[in-house]
């Protein structure tokens, strides 16, 4: 990490690919920007490094990298493609549909025991794979409730009010110590791992990067505001279930109570969130914007299915003895 500005960034990743590589090199060197493949995998590395790279200008920037470049007609030109092939990917691989209610429903759905990676977790990892998971994870909960503040002046009465409520917990309720970014920072800590902002992001596939570029596409559009409101929603109900796992799997351990705190924190806020999320959200935004409720729906299933190829790559690297991490 290099300090700029008076604030602590991170530095730019290694590129995965001809379009990351490009893009890198014309934020710090001037060169050209890429021209997007037409044909690039839409959950590949290339596709979501390159993301990555365009939404954390939003975010901390890069130190060495002109704070200028987040506006840059041309930067956001290569971002609308990367994203336009991520989003149809998306679009062609969930079901669909408007039934919002269904879908929360199916969500408070537990899953069998030892079931899914939060299941592994509790009951067959290894101390490395628990580390590996915090690792992999800090690049979500390192930015904790950021992508969803992008959506809030696109709300209006009820589901705002309620949606900030939601936030204001997610922030510390006015404290900095308890902000559940810091509070994950402290988990890292207690873990013996490195706490500083994207410090694993070379080491996060692109499984786990579409987790965040996901939520920053979802807010960074007022067009997708349905989306990242059923994208909350879906990541407040489906904490809780995985949280009392996680805390299974840190007491096996011994586990650093910073590192507890964090889960045992989540259980309970997310409990109240839950319903906050989906009756005084949800629910009043599609009595006041019915038609969203399609767009709600994406937002549930494509949380759902970025989050299920993420435990596939995870599950799959460690049944075969393998790390879950990109080497570097």
């Amino acid at each position: 990490m290099t300090s700029a500005g008076g604030a602590m960034q991170p530095t730019v990743p290694a590129a995965r690919g001809e379009v990351s590589a490009a893009l890198i090199e014309a934020l710090t060197s001037d060169g050209h920007l890429p021209v997007v493949l037409a044909d690039m995998d839409p959950y590949g590395e290339d596709l979501h490094l390159a993301l990555h790279v365009c939404y954390e200008l939003h975010y901390r920037g890069f130190a060495g990298v002109s704070d200028d470049w987040e506006w840059d007609p041309g930067l956001l030109s290569v971002r609308r493609d990367l994203e336009r092939q991520f989003l149809e990917a998306l679009r062609r691989d969930v079901g669909g549909g408007t039934d919002v209610a269904g879908e929360f429903d199916e969500l408070l759905v537990l899953p069998a025991d030892g079931e899914g990676l939060s299941g592994y977790l509790a009951q067959e990892a290894e101390r490395w794979q628990l580390e590996e998971y915090f690792a992999l994870r800090s690049i979500y909960h390192l930015k904790e409730a950021d992508p969803h503040v992008w959506v809030i002046p696109r709300l209006q009465g009820q589901p705002k009010a309620a949606l900030v409520a939601v936030e204001y917990d997610e922030f510390g309720g006015g404290r900095a110590e308890n902000l559940h970014a810091k509070l994950y920072a402290d988990l890292l800590d207690g873990a013996g791992l490195s706490s500083e902002y994207l410090h694993y992001q070379d080491q996060a596939p692109a499984a786990m990067l579409a987790v965040v570029n996901l939520m920053s596409m979802f807010g960074l559009h007022r067009s997708l505001r349905g989306a990242l409101v059923g994208h909350f929603a879906a990541a407040e109900i489906s904490t809780a279930p995985s949280a009392k796992n996680i805390v299974t799997a840190l007491q096996r351990f011994d586990a650093d109570e910073r590192c507890v705190r964090f889960y045992t924190e989540h259980i309970e806020a997310d409990a109240v969130h839950e319903q906050v999320m989906r009756h005084d959200v949800v629910d009043a935004l599609l009595k006041d914007e019915p038609d969203l409720a399609a767009d709600v729906v994406l937002g549930i299933q494509a949380t759902e299915l970025v989050e299920a190829r993420f435990g596939e790559h995870v599950l799959q690297a460690w049944r075969a003895g393998e790390s879950a991490l990109l080497p570097t």
